[in-house]
């Protein structure tokens, strides 16, 4: 142990006491993308005794780019992200302890995630995900690192319940329109530096050195050579319905019924039936066969075409409709398919 580590050890703000808090913490990662392969690579490579890691996705060719822990291969076979992310990271350390969850994460189960938790990191790419890890993580009393990165920018800042203002604060209103990488493109080392942030942030989280968090919000652009920090202590809000002293937490109530969405800055409805409406891969390939379309099936969902769209139904029931923008139409589509 002390070999491995022998490096970090040295680091006199870690130490051998900063090395075993590592070991017995437990870190939860919602998102496996660039921010999240890359934070949970360096915390696995630092010691952390358990992750775990959610994510909705599967590999594409797009992610090799950036995405650090995947191959061409994890793309051609479409492997989903947190399965090819646990591959690779168990070949690194074999006695880290990796959980992984292959969903779409909301309220009732990101609070099933974390109740053992020390530290939450935002590795998402939408604002709506965030406000939902803030909320549990006011609820819980958890420290989570915000991270967000799109072109050559990147944006970084720990958020602490009861020491700091909360995200909701900092964006009270929704943005109508924001980038993402899939609308307007990225840059790797932007994504390196965020998770290179986040992961600074951890460790000193982690190993109990609270005081040398950062205090401000950091926003960069490496290709402009640009570095701003802001304090946001100023903007906390009194009446805020997460930080206040009376929190409703509204993203945690659970809807009731198909829950439709596009997925941020992609042409790609996603479908996840009433929780009374049992689906599966067996279901779909009915569906398949009955139609007469071509499909393939792997371990974890089924994948087929229908005109012009592409369909992945995973093995718990949600589904992705490639090549849609409008949800009227993937409910439309997925009536057709299922009734």
């Amino acid at each position: 142990m002390k070999e491995r580590y022998s490096r970090q050890i040295l680091f006199k703000p870690i130490g051998e006491k900063g090395q075993e808090r590592l070991a017995s913490s437990h870190v939860v990662i919602i998102g496996c993308g660039a921010l999240g392969t890359t934070t949970s690579e360096m915390l696995v490579r630092a010691g952390v005794g358990k992750l775990t890691i959610a994510d909705r996705d599967y590999v594409d060719m797009s992610n090799l780019q950036r995405q650090q822990l995947f191959t061409e291969q994890d793309a051609l076979e479409g492997t989903p992200k947190v399965i090819a992310a646990k591959r690779h990271l168990e070949k690194i350390r074999e006695d880290v302890n990796i959980e992984t969850v292959l969903d779409h994460v909301d309220g009732p189960l990101l609070e099933q995630l974390v109740i053992d938790a020390d530290l939450i990191i935002d590795a998402t790419d939408n604002f709506e995900t965030r406000l939902l890890i803030n909320d549990v993580a006011w609820k819980h009393g958890i420290p989570w690192i915000y991270g967000a990165c799109v072109q050559s920018t990147g944006v970084v800042f720990p958020f602490v319940p009861g020491k700091t203002a909360c995200f909701r604060c900092l964006l009270p209103v929704l943005p109508s329109v924001s980038q993402t990488c899939d609308t307007a493109g990225i840059i790797a080392p932007a994504a390196q530096m965020v998770a290179s942030y986040q992961c600074a942030e951890a460790l000193k989280w982690l190993t109990g050195n609270e005081e040398a968090l950062r205090t401000k919000l950091l926003h960069f652009d490496i290709w402009n050579n640009s570095f701003v920090e802001a304090g946001i202590s100023r903007i906390k809000n009194p009446a805020c319905p997460t930080c206040s002293h009376q929190p409703t937490y509204p993203t945690l109530t659970k809807q009731e019924g198909a829950n439709y969405a596009v997925l941020c800055g992609r042409d790609t409805v996603q479908v996840i039936p009433d929780s009374e409406r049992k689906m599966t891969i067996f279901d779909g390939e009915i569906v398949a066969r009955r139609l007469g379309l071509t499909y393939r099936l792997t371990d974890f969902f089924i994948e087929f075409h229908i005109d012009d769209y592409r369909c992945i139904l995973f093995q718990n029931g949600r589904m992705l409709i490639h090549g849609l923008k409008e949800i009227s139409e993937g409910r439309k589509l997925y009536h057709q398919l299922f009734g």
